[in-house]
């Protein structure tokens, strides 16, 4: 390895600046549910129980935290109407719909590469029984 790539990679190299945000970012989109939630609404307003039906298997208190959450980080808007009951809706700020096409490139490379993936596992798998 060269010394140059050894200085790029070397985690004493970044400032707790820029690894600490890189990792705050990593952190969202590698949680179970954001990239789920973006996802739908990418496809524009919704409200909390349409998103819970749109998303499988999220319960209620980890779409209420996702979203808490993506509204922090200035991903998500949350708006209040006043009837009653309250209305609320979600929508991605500028900010998240621009995170939608990295999502959208990792969607399409997941699918170009399923079969390779599943063949290498049994592959692995296969190998890995055959070891006395």
């Amino acid at each position: 390895m060269s010394v140059g790539h050894t200085e790029v990679t070397d985690p004493a190299a970044l400032s707790c600046a820029e690894d600490c945000g890189v990792r705050d970012v990593q952190d969202r989109l590698g949680d179970k549910w954001t990239v789920h939630v973006v996802v739908e609404l990418s496809s524009g307003v919704r409200r909390f129980r349409e998103l819970q039906r749109l998303v499988p298997g999220i319960s209620q208190r980890m779409l209420t935290l996702t979203l808490r959450r993506l509204e922090r980080d200035g991903l998500v808007t949350r708006t209040v109407h006043p009837t009653v009951p309250p209305q609320v809706e979600y929508e991605l700020t500028a900010t998240g719909y621009s995170m939608t096409r990295l999502i959208r490139a990792l969607v399409d490379w997941s699918l170009d590469h399923r079969g390779i993936i599943a063949e290498s596992r049994r592959a692995y798998d296969e190998r890995r029984e055959a070891r006395p």
